[in-house]
C-alpha cells in the first residue's frame, strides 16, 4: 500500500463534485438561500461558510447535544441559521458581530426563518461583548469565525467557559494558507492551536481552509 503521506499534495476536490454534494445534502430552502446570498446582494464580504460546512457544524451541535452556544462572527447569519436549527426546544445561540449592518442582515435572516426566539445577535467587538455572556456559562459549544488576530484570545475564553465535553469549533484554522507565515495574525492562530491542543481532544479537519474541532477535557 502506498504511503498516504506521499499524496499530501493531491486533491480530489472538484467544484462539480461539491455542487452535487451541496444539492444532495444541503438543499436550500428560502431562508437558507436568502442568508447565503445576502453578502453578495448587500455588498458585504462573501466569506460565509460553505453550505456543506454549515451542515457539518449543525450536525456536530446535534451530536454534542448542544443547548447553549456562542458564535463569534455572524456576518449575515448563514452559519447562525445552521447552528440555530440544530438546537433543541429551549436552546439558545448568542452570536457576536462587530459590524452593525451585518448584524442587521443577520437579524432579518433569522427572523424570516422563525429563529429569532432562540438567537440573540449582539453588536460590537467580541472581546468587549464576551464578558456579558459569562453569566450564561457553562456553554455547550463555541464557534469561531471572526478576526483571526484574536483567535488565541477567543480560544482562551472558550476553554474557560465551555463545559467539560463542550465543543470548540474554529473555521479558517489554516489561516487562508498562511498559517506558517511571519505575520501577527498567523502567529495568533498558531498560538490558538498550540494552546487548544492540550486542553481539548481535538483535530484539524482539512476542509479548504481547515476546521478545528475539539472537545473540552
Amino acid at each position: 500500500m502506498a504511503d498516504p503521506r506521499s499524496r499530501s499534495g493531491t486533491t480530489y476536490i472538484r467544484e462539480s463534485i461539491l455542487e452535487w454534494m451541496r444539492e444532495l445534502y444541503v438543499p436550500h430552502d428560502e431562508a437558507l438561500d436568502a442568508a447565503f446570498s445576502a453578502p453578495e446582494r448587500r455588498g458585504f464580504p462573501a466569506i460565509q461558510v460553505d453550505p456543506l460546512e454549515g451542515r457539518f457544524l449543525g450536525l456536530l451541535l446535534s451530536l454534542a447535544g448542544a443547548r447553549k452556544v456562542v458564535e463569534i462572527g455572524t456576518l449575515a447569519g448563514y452559519s447562525a441559521l445552521h447552528l440555530a436549527r440544530a438546537l433543541p426546544e429551549g436552546g439558545r445561540l448568542w452570536t457576536l458581530e462587530s459590524e452593525p449592518e451585518h448584524a442587521g442582515a443577520a437579524r432579518e435572516a433569522l427572523r424570516s426563518a422563525g429563529m429569532e426566539d432562540r438567537v440573540e445577535v449582539r453588536v460590537g467587538p467580541a472581546l468587549e461583548n464576551l464578558p456579558a455572556l459569562e453569566t450564561h456559562a457553562p456553554f455547550d459549544a463555541v464557534f469561531l469565525d471572526a478576526d483571526k488576530g484574536n483567535y488565541d484570545r477567543y480560544g482562551r475564553w472558550a476553554a474557560r467557559f465551555l463545559r467539560p465535553g463542550g465543543l470548540l469549533l474554529a473555521d479558517n484554522a489554516f489561516f487562508f494558507g498562511r498559517l506558517l507565515e511571519k505575520e501577527p495574525a498567523a502567529e495568533a492562530v498558531r498560538r490558538f492551536h498550540r494552546e487548544a491542543a492540550p486542553l481539548f481532544e481535538s483535530v484539524c479537519v482539512p476542509t479548504p481552509d481547515g476546521l478545528f474541532v475539539g472537545l473540552r477535557k
